[in-house]
């Protein structure tokens, strides 16, 4: 590997980093409180080419890479974890799974209208009674001529109420049989399809959840990705490059409550001088940076692998797993630093603490990770 960041590296994280900066951080506790999704600033970014990174150009993306994706998603994380998840979730599953699972037409007909932000996509696998067990999920779709209707309803999914088009998994075999689940594209305003919001969210405000609904719709065959019964199995493939956004969106997260602190730390003073020089708080900075700098690493290594084709199941993992658990330490740390003002909005560490809490939990839980690390190592 080449530890170099590259040159279009550079251009994007200056470019990101300068746009979150204007368009996001006056108003992401704004966005927070009021549990806001901003489309308008998400169809900036995709004016900017970030929400079709990876895709190629002749699909209307920007025909970068996983070094240049991971970068731009940590450069969102340092400054809202919100705004980060919803284009990392734009990217890497509805975009993600029409380009690497879809046909020609497929990929024509959507990928320039998600990579240059003109739709907002969105991805369903979770169901309200099947998280980790997705094999058992109840949403069905039963063959009718040219159609498939199906019925049955989706749980916190990104996008679900202002998503133009959505990837959904459903069931169209036998209950626990691998080939039995199929991928469909499902565009808004389809008879039967409709989606209600989930509110109260810990973290993560900024990026909008909801509940998809499935009363009878009909699906024409040609919206089938791939195969009918390859959906799980096209899924799993997804969330193999899903996890290595989710572990850069995680190193921004930790990087921000990282620098916040080191911030607070050189200007808070105790006892005469900047708390940054007692012993205890260095050391907690010190492991912070250790951790950060580390979890980047490994989601490098899996951004280079993806990036040359190589297998990503563990090391996505890996990347994931440890990143998204040096998030919320980060977190915890930079408010055990500021001490009672790390305890309130007017200050960012709870913030970061909320949106990294997330990160353990959405696109398999940090056990997963260690449930498919054990598999892989122990082959």
């Amino acid at each position: 590997m080449n530890f170099e960041v590259n040159e279009n590296q550079q251009m994007i994280s200056q470019m990101v980093r300068d746009f979150a900066e204007k368009e996001i951080r006056p108003n992401m506790m704004k966005w927070d409180s009021e549990e806001y999704f901003p489309v308008d600033t998400m169809k900036k970014m995709g004016e900017l080419g970030l929400l079709g990174i990876y895709v190629p150009e002749e699909y209307g993306g920007s025909g970068f890479g996983y070094f240049e994706y991971a970068t731009a998603l940590m450069e969102l994380g340092r400054v809202c974890g919100g705004v980060g998840l919803s284009v990392a979730a734009h990217n890497s599953l509805c975009t993600g799974h029409i380009y690497y699972h879809g046909n020609e037409e497929q990929k024509k007909k959507y990928l320039p209208k998600l990579a240059s932000g003109e739709w907002i996509g969105a991805w369903g696998l979770t169901e309200p009674n099947t998280g980790s067990d997705a094999m058992r999920m109840k949403t069905t779709a039963v063959k009718d001529g040219e159609h498939w209707v199906i019925n049955g309803a989706k749980n916190w999914i990104t996008h679900g109420l202002s998503g133009d088009v959505a990837v959904v998994l459903v069931r169209t075999g036998e209950l626990l049989d691998s080939n039995g689940i199929t991928a469909f594209i499902i565009e808004k305003g389809t008879p039967g399809f409709s989606a209600v919001k989930i509110k109260d969210k810990f973290g993560v405000r900024a990026s909008e959840t909801a509940e998809l609904i499935f009363d009878n719709v009909r699906v024409h065959e040609s919206q089938v990705i791939g195969e009918v019964g390859q959906g799980f199995k096209q899924a799993m493939k997804v969330l193999d490059g899903g996890r290595i956004s989710i572990a850069a969106l995680s190193c921004g997260v930790a990087r921000g409550a990282y620098e916040a602190a080191v911030k607070y730390a050189k200007e808070r003073e105790q006892f005469g001088q900047p708390i940054a020089n007692f012993q205890a708080i260095g050391f907690k900075l010190a492991d912070m940076a250790t951790k950060v700098e580390a979890a980047e690493l490994l989601t490098f290594q899996a951004a280079y692998r993806k990036n040359n084709h190589q297998p990503v199941t563990k090391e996505g993992a890996y990347a994931k797993y440890y990143s998204s658990e040096v998030s919320v330490y980060c977190g915890n740390e930079a408010m055990q630093i500021m001490g009672g003002y790390g305890y309130t909005k007017e200050y960012p560490a709870e913030k970061f603490l909320r949106d990294a809490r997330l990160m353990t939990v959405g696109e398999g839980t940090s056990e997963i990770q260690k449930l498919v690390i054990s598999r892989e190592i122990l082959k």
